[in-house]
């Protein structure tokens, strides 16, 4: 189940990233956010893609590359009892996250979970008071109100175990995670997953013709966006 990625790079434009570029609030925002330690890694490729395909629509886009950002995963003691982070770069990306209106989430699959860094950023950015909020004001295990305005989420996964095997053997946990524990109990309802395998057997060919798709799938969702 764990993903193991072999060095890829492909020529897209140069990302911008979180730590340096301010929240654009002119025009609609596309927040794509990558995990994976390696700059040439497929998951990388993917964001750029997908990247480039919502700035040919014309999103104003960030992407988050929690490695390049050197993002704590580490949920401190405040954030865990549901005070607001004293972290910069953590209310940075909450802040990011409450303004847009596309998201893509891009990292491999480990263990059948997202890696430590995705997981990390899960844990603190999707927090009480800016994704969700509870009709009492705290959380007392009633059903949560989801706050986020997100219209569409891409989540893009790579992976080295076969489709049938992860659904049958496995349960297939991160269409789960992803999609009823996190993204719809934070209001986003529309949640389109794709997984690329065998990401270790792959050939350049194969690769390419990935990211023809991702270009394909977040061009079409992204436009009903901008044209319901």
């Amino acid at each position: 189940m764990k993903t193991l990625s072999q060095p890829w790079t492909v020529a897209v434009e140069a990302s911008r990233y979180s730590r340096f570029m301010a929240i654009p609030r002119h025009d609609r925002l596309a927040l794509i956010v990558v995990s994976h330690p390696d700059d040439a890694s497929f998951s990388l490729a993917i964001a750029r893609k997908s990247e480039a395909a919502l700035q040919a629509l014309g999103f104003s886009t960030h992407l988050c590359d929690l490695y390049v950002d050197k993002f704590d995963p580490a949920i401190t003691k405040r954030e865990i009892r549901g005070f607001d982070t004293d972290d910069p770069l953590t209310r940075r990306y909450r802040d990011l996250l409450a303004s847009a209106e596309v998201l893509v989430i891009v990292h491999p699959n480990c263990w059948g979970s997202p890696p430590a860094m995705m997981k990390g950023w899960m844990d603190r950015v999707f927090a009480e008071g800016s994704a969700y909020a509870f009709e009492k004001s705290s959380d007392q295990g009633d059903a949560p109100k989801g706050l986020l305005q997100v219209k569409v989420a891409f989540v893009f996964n790579t992976s080295n175990t076969d489709e049938e095997r992860e659904r049958v053997v496995f349960g297939d946990p991160l269409e789960r995670i992803w999609k009823d524990c996190l993204l719809r109990y934070c209001g986003v309802q529309n949640v389109i997953r794709r997984v690329f395998r065998i990401i270790a057997t792959s050939s350049d060919a194969v690769r390419q013709g990935w990211l023809d798709e991702v270009n394909q799938i977040v061009f079409k969702a992204g436009k009903d966006v901008i044209h319901p």
